[in-house]
């Protein structure tokens, strides 16, 4: 399976010739770094929460011009979209299948920000190898320990790198992929995965140290 990152956390997971996007939100398109034509052949998109460096309405109608796909979210999400017109099929927790993937959804509750409320937001195991806990660090999910691999919050305004870590040590994975670090410079970014990538070495655990768009990972 690759995994490709293009900013924050906008994924683009693609095995067997199928590609499912994940999180195309206000980062994505800003700089023009990234274009909506890099996701003209995606089949379908899945939104976890409804905050806007995840779900960005101006990019997910600029990827629907371009590219008629189904949106694969939760509860709220989806009445935001059926609100602006925009048709999404809800995902109540359980398992999914979709072309060669098997999403299982899971509630998760998303860390606290200063002043803002807690959303609905939908974490997911994909093909049972990977767990995408979006931006949580619940205990809830540490039923997953030892899974191949971890795509893990790596700088956020609701926690530090310690605790970071320290949700990284308990889940114990094999491989790591950092997100949610659109709004650094590459240089901070740079440096704080160089001390990731080290922490984690120790333990034998690969942290993969990417972060410029189209950068990928291939996992097997």
């Amino acid at each position: 399976m690759k995994i490709s990152k293009y900013l924050h956390s906008c994924l683009v997971f693609e095995l067997n010739g199928y590609k499912l996007l994940f999180d195309p939100g206000n980062f994505t398109f800003a700089e023009g770094l990234v274009d909506p034509a890099a996701f003209a052949d995606v089949q379908g998109m899945v939104i976890t929460h409804i905050h806007p460096d995840h779900y960005y309405l101006e990019n997910i109608k600029k990827i629907l011009a371009i590219n008629d796909i189904p949106i694969y979210t939760n509860t709220q999400v989806g009445s935001a979209l059926n609100k602006e017109g925009i048709k999404s099929t809800v995902w109540d927790d359980g398992i999914y299948h979709i072309g060669p993937f098997k999403l299982q959804a899971i509630t998760a509750t998303h860390e606290p920000i200063l002043g803002n409320p807690l959303p609905q937001m939908t974490a997911f195991i994909i093909n049972d190898k990977i767990l995408h806990p979006v931006d949580s660090m619940a205990d809830t999910l540490l039923g997953y320990n030892g899974v191949e691999l971890l795509i893990l919050v790596s700088m956020a305004p609701f926690a530090t790198e310690v605790r970071i870590a320290a949700f990284a040590d308990k889940i114990q994975p094999k491989q790591i992929l950092p997100v949610h670090d659109g709004y650094a410079k590459d240089f901070f970014i740079e440096q704080r995965y160089e001390n990731y990538y080290n922490y984690f070495k120790k333990q034998n655990i690969v942290f993969h140290k990417i972060y410029k768009p189209g950068d990928s990972i291939t996992i097997g």
